[in-house]
């Protein structure tokens, strides 16, 4: 059995992931998804769109399930999540590009956000690696 060697990396590159590049990587994909489906939608193609604003759909519920409920923005979280996981049910059923536009923004700006944090954890140790 010969293995694809970007799927061995993309593999890799999952399994040696921390859980913040993890969640870099969903909202990603979740973005790519909603790309695919908006490009299905332009062009007519129900069952292209219908699959791939599924995908992001069940990253955005992935989302809420494992939103750690101790941590006090979680609950504001869980409420945009749900907004935008309703978005996309709605622009899926409605076929309406508007909607879908929406929640593509509000995913972005998400993910711009969570890159932001990511990049301010990073800077710390960076500091103190670089005072060794």
């Amino acid at each position: 059995m010969t293995t694809n060697p970007y799927q061995k990396y993309q593999q890799t590159s999952i399994n040696t992931a921390t859980p913040a590049e993890l969640t870099m990587m969903l909202y990603n994909g979740c973005l790519k998804f909603i790309s695919i489906a908006k490009q299905a939608m332009e062009q007519g193609e129900v069952a292209k769109r219908n699959e791939n604003m599924q995908k992001a759909q069940n990253i955005i519920q992935e989302f809420m399930v494992t939103l750690n409920q101790e941590v006090e923005i979680s609950s504001d979280l869980l409420r945009i999540y749900d907004y935008v996981l309703r978005t996309l049910v709605d622009a899926n059923t409605r076929n309406d590009l508007t909607a879908l536009k929406e929640a593509e923004s509000m995913i972005m700006d998400l993910r711009n956000t969570w890159k932001e944090m990511m990049l301010a954890q990073k800077k710390p140790q960076m500091v103190s690696s670089e005072q060794s």
